[in-house]
């Protein structure tokens, strides 16, 4: 008997699953390539909106020429949306960083995860699960517990600028994936130029030297363009609230950079802590 059209065959099933395995592991991959952001940051010697405008036009001109073909500037309310929500983002997190701690910056950034669940059902008609907030819950203690000491409530500007900045990012995703009929790759280049036209004035302070302009193009190439590009097509094929929560791994990856390249060993609590997201990570992954 034919299983007709309306009913999902085995073979149906097996391959929406490797494509949702496949979109998972681009999410994991963005987190790493992310996580070097902290580290290749340091490396250059440059006004820190400076090196964000740089990162950002660097990061458009590899999307742009890769991907070419694909580039579709529609104006549309989805594209516009996540053209600002994507500048928003990344601008404001280096805001946030001169303004307050770091660990503040991040924390309070990965409470987008939280603006996420709450908007997705009306935005996208997609509904957080149990396991969803059980997870996002789970993290966020394995955060506080990562960071410890580091964590201050001065800074109060940063810790504002890096709440704002986190509610960019949650947009980011939200209209990303709302965007996934269409081709999201123009809408990172058109994010990508904004960003650079707003670091464009902090560029003529100084010039970065060899090794910074270096440190730049892994920034907006490595750590910039390639994962965001990864990240917007893992969003077609999973809910936004996993596009998010799985990405949260990128906090704890940062430390384990510094200590295999600089030997920075963290502090027990961090290590606790770094063990509690990686692990509420790497189950809500593979769930």
């Amino acid at each position: 008997m034919s299983a007709g059209p309306d009913r999902p065959t085995a073979s149906n099933e097996a391959a929406t699953d490797s494509v949702h395995r496949r979109a998972v592991l681009m999410l994991l991959a963005t987190a790493l390539l992310w996580s070097l952001g902290g580290l290749l940051i340091k490396w250059v010697d440059w006004n820190a909106l400076a090196i964000a405008g740089m990162r950002s036009l660097i990061g458009a001109a590899v999307i742009g020429l890769i991907f070419r073909k694909e580039l579709r500037f529609t104006g549309s309310f989805e594209q516009i949306g996540a053209a600002v929500a994507y500048a928003g983002t990344v601008v404001l997190f280096v805001v946030a960083n001169k303004l307050t701690t770091a660990a503040n910056a991040i924390l309070l950034q990965y409470t987008a995860p939280v603006y996420v669940a709450l908007f997705s059902p009306w935005f996208l008609g997609e509904q957080a699960q149990r396991r969803d907030w059980l997870s996002l819950a789970v993290i966020l203690v394995g955060m506080l517990l990562f960071f410890g000491d580091e964590l201050s409530f001065r800074g109060y500007l940063g810790n504002g600028v890096a709440l704002v900045s986190g509610f960019c990012f949650a947009w980011l995703t939200l209209f990303l994936r709302r965007h996934r009929e269409e081709s999201s790759i123009s809408a990172l280049v058109l994010g990508n130029l904004l960003a650079g036209a707003i670091g464009l004035p902090f560029m003529f302070q100084s010039v970065p030297d060899a090794g910074g302009w270096v440190g730049l193009l892994l920034l907006g190439v490595v750590q910039l363009g390639l994962p965001y590009v990864m990240y917007s097509l893992a969003l077609r094929q999973v809910r936004a609230i996993e596009g998010i929560l799985i990405p949260m791994i990128e906090p704890a990856l940062n430390p384990v950079w510094v200590f295999l390249l600089l030997g920075e060993t963290p502090g027990p609590l961090a290590l606790v802590g770094g063990a509690i997201i990686l692990g509420a990570v790497m189950f809500r992954a593979m769930r």
